[in-house]
Parts: C-alpha cells; structure tokens; sequence
C-alpha cells in the first residue's frame, strides 16, 4: 500500500497560524505541497527571533531537507513568486510549481480592484491581488496557465485576442489593454527565471508517495472562506477545505492520511463578512493588540472576538479532523474573563449548528475564568489549571481532540499531546 499525504487546513476564515505549524511538522517531512489560493495569503514564520513572510511558496522552505510544491489549484502571480523566492538560496531541485496552475498578471489587479470599487459598500473585501478574476477565467476557461511561458509569442498573441474579447468591457471600467512590448519583455523574463521550476507536479507527488516519501499538504485562508462553505458571498475564490486538497494536487481521497485543522484560542477576520463573535470593545481591541492581529499579506488590522465552538465544530466535521492545533493560546493571558460561543439564538431559538443565514444568528456564550502565565510554556502540566480547563471545554464542544497548542510566535513554545 503506498504512503498517505497528511493535511493542514484553517478551520476559522485564516490566519489561524498554520504557517508556524506546518514548519514544525515539515522538519519530519519530505515534501510539502500547496494545493489553493494565491499570494492574498500569508504565512508567518519566527524562527530564532527571525521572522519569515511566505505568500506562495509552502511553509517547508525553511527545512533544507524538504522538497516545496506549488500544486495546480494554486493562482500564480509570477512577478510575486520570483520576489519571495529572492529571500532564499539555492531553490532549485527544492521548489517545483505546477505547469497546469493558472497565472495572474497585472490586468487581473487592475480588474479586482475596479470591481471592489463599483460595488462600493457591498464589497467583499478583497486584497486586490487579482486572485477573483484570475479564478474567474480558469473556470470560464479563457485563463493562462504557467506552462505557456515555454512559448511567450504565442501566450502574447492569445492575451491579444482576449482584450480583443473584453476590450469594450474593460474600456468602460477604466482598464486599458497593456503595452505588449513591455508584457512580451515581462513575460520573457518570467520565463527565464521560472521554467526550470515548472513542471507536472501531479506525477510528482504521485511518485513521492509511491516512493514511500512524507508528504505533508497545506491550504491557504481557512474552511469559513470556502467558496461552496463559508460565509458566501464574503468568501475566498477557491476551495479551502480539506476535500481541495485532492484537486489542487490531482490527489484522490485515497491519499490523504491524517488531517490536523488549525484553530486560534479566540476568533479573527480580515474583510467585510458576518463574524458572529466579533468583540467590538475593549476586550476585542485589547485582542488584536496581545495578538498583533494585522494581516501578513496586507497590514489591515483583523476583527478580533471570542472562540466561536459552533463554527469551530462544523469546520471540524466538514474537513473530517483527526486532530486540532489550537494556536495563540498566550494571547488570552491576562483576561479576566474569557468567551466560548457555544451555541447561535435566531429568531428567538437557540441551535447548535451554523446555518447559512448566519447573518442573523446572535451568539450564546459560556464564560471561563482566565489566567496568566501560559507565555511560551512547552509542557501541559505548566500550563494555568484555567488555561487547562478551557482547552479540556474547547476539546468536548468541538468533539475532536487537541494534540498542539501553541504558546508564542516562537517554533519550539509548542505544547504537544499524546
């Protein structure tokens, strides 16, 4: 029988802390592959006091031993990917990005934040990188995918015919059709510096596992931003949840082994959208600042509030969870008192799952005595015995188990449970 991919995924709407975790996990791995998003998402890293920004390329970068894989269902900015690669040595035989993963070019920026502006107070939030229309058009299929920069004339004469398409469209929304001449030039060196990295991944990681190698699968955003099963419309533009992996990658569900949801100790997100445990006050500000809760891709502070059980459990459930990784623990040092939602009231009745209205949904909260001292602790039997009986509440309202908890920026301050 040949070896499983196990899996990391977000399980509230992103920057739940994955990127810290799947660098303490690759140490252990052979591969680490990206299977969604694009470079809106944001993994930081401390390491020794250093701290490490990754967009693109997975959070296994930092394990010299491990090879790093851009699957498929991953949109492509290559002006960005070429930057982040710039911050280390010797990528080559280390990264390889799918040829099937579809590209985002400045015309897809121009086009995401030309759409934000005409919805005006209904925007969704976006961070303008292009990452919606890029989308769009894989699914339309007029995009452009990674492998055409083996041929640029021909990727510039189909970039021709496609403003020749949506010119009068795109006229009227203020986005002019680029210089070709600087775009061929752009596009060449895009080519240049990305073609030895290009390949078919898909037979990659089936050989990885073939071989008996490790591999271990990260997503980018978390379960609340899926396109089918977050808090549509205020979504991202890609499948988040676990089931995604299997497309970004051309897995089947037989390859995928463990999957360890990661989840903050309370509630943020960044955007417009419902967040039905957002903390408004002092307690929610007092979060972002303990937290320092700004976006790693964009610096817009985060909506801070409470640890949502309910959401947290369908999350669970949806990605099918062995495991939680329950992250920023520390950050709940010095409250007081601390919030659990643990069930939604709307219309006056109480229920236990999380509907699609959820716009109207007010939470119910349990309230728990809070602690100190829980600041880069390693072991459980260190912990506050409040800090304990959170986490041992938190475990039997999201019915899945607790196996790391973090408790600071730093690699090493992890608690991990048998």
């Amino acid at each position: 029988m040949r070896n499983r991919a196990d899996l990391i995924v977000g399980i509230q709407w992103g920057d739940e802390g994955k990127g810290k975790i799947v660098d303490l996990l690759a140490q252990k791995y052979d591969a680490v592959a990206r299977y969604q998003g694009g470079h809106n998402a944001g993994h930081t890293i401390w390491v020794d006091g250093v701290k490490h920004a990754l967009h693109l390329i997975p959070s296994g970068v930092l394990n010299p031993k491990a090879i790093n894989i851009i699957g498929n269902g991953v949109v492509v900015s290559p002006e960005a990917l070429i930057k982040e690669m710039k911050q280390f040595d010797n990528l080559l035989g280390r990264l390889f990005v799918s040829e099937s993963a579809h590209m985002i070019l400045e015309f897809h920026c121009q086009i995401d934040r030309a759409k934000e502006l005409l919805k005006a107070d209904k925007a969704i939030g976006t961070t303008g990188r292009g990452i919606g229309p890029a989308y769009s058009e894989k699914i339309a299929r007029s995009g452009f995918r990674l492998a055409e920069l083996r041929d640029v004339d021909a990727l510039c004469g189909r970039i021709e015919e496609y403003f020749k398409q949506n010119g009068a469209i795109y006229k009227a929304m203020g986005i002019e059709k680029p210089d070709m001449k600087k775009m061929r030039d752009q596009l060449s060196d895009f080519a240049k510096t990305l073609l030895p990295y290009i390949t078919n991944t898909t037979k990659l990681a089936w050989d990885l596992l073939d071989e008996d190698k490790k591999v271990l699968l990260e997503g980018a955003q978390g379960t609340l931003l899926d396109i089918d099963h977050g808090t549509y419309p205020y979504v991202t533009s890609s499948s988040t949840i676990s089931a995604g992996a299997c497309i970004g990658l051309g897995l089947s569900p037989k390859d995928i082994g463990k999957v360890i949801g990661i989840v903050k100790a309370y509630c943020t997100r960044v955007g417009n959208g419902p967040f039905i445990t957002e903390d408004s006050g002092k307690d929610g500000i007092r979060l972002g600042e303990q937290g320092h809760e700004f976006g790693t891709t964009t610096g817009r502070a985060r909506r801070c509030g409470w640890f949502d059980a309910v959401g947290v459990a369908y999350a669970s459930r949806l990605n099918g969870c062995d495991e939680l990784a329950i992250m920023k623990l520390d950050v709940l040092d010095g409250f007081d008192e601390i919030k659990v939602c643990v069930a939604y009231e709307i219309d006056g009745k109480q229920i236990d799952y999380m509907p699609q209205d959820i716009d109207s949904a007010k939470p119910i909260y349990r309230v728990f005595k809070g602690w100190s001292g829980s600041v880069g602790v390693k072991k459980w039997d260190d912990l506050p015995e409040n800090a304990k009986i959170y986490l041992q509440e938190i475990e039997k309202l999201v019915k899945t188990k607790i196996s790391l908890i973090s408790t600071s920026a730093e690699r090493n301050d992890t608690i991990i449970l048998d």
